[in-house]
């Protein structure tokens, strides 16, 4: 893989994420990762965490943060992190430019 460009967060998913902040009363930390596995190859594993770690990279605005691990970033270099509303439900999405295919559930892909 070429160099790691950061993944982009939208507005949307900040709004979200500032949203959970203020109803939890405390910085809201959103983690996206990448795992190995799903019935694609790769999986996106996307949580709310309760702190970052100390090699995480780091998206914020205001209250809200986006942490990605080392690990995973390559795997999400240059994709856009946001948040949907659609008529199975409300969550956080991965679009990733270096995903050949990806399943129907829209968290397993391949490269």
């Amino acid at each position: 893989m070429d160099i790691a460009l950061p993944p982009k967060v939208t507005e949307r998913a900040f709004e979200r994420l500032s949203q959970i902040a203020r109803e939890a009363g405390r910085p809201a930390l959103l983690r996206v990762a990448v795992d190995g596995g799903g019935c694609s190859g790769f999986q996106y594993r996307i949580e709310l965490a309760d702190a970052p770690a100390e090699d995480d990279l780091r998206i914020a605005r205001g209250d809200a943060m986006v942490l990605i691990d080392p690990v995973s970033l390559p795997f999400l270099s240059g994709a856009t992190i946001d948040f949907t509303r659609e008529l199975i439900g409300a969550r956080f999405a991965v679009d990733n430019p270096n995903a050949s295919s990806s399943c129907g559930c829209g968290t397993s892909f391949s490269i």
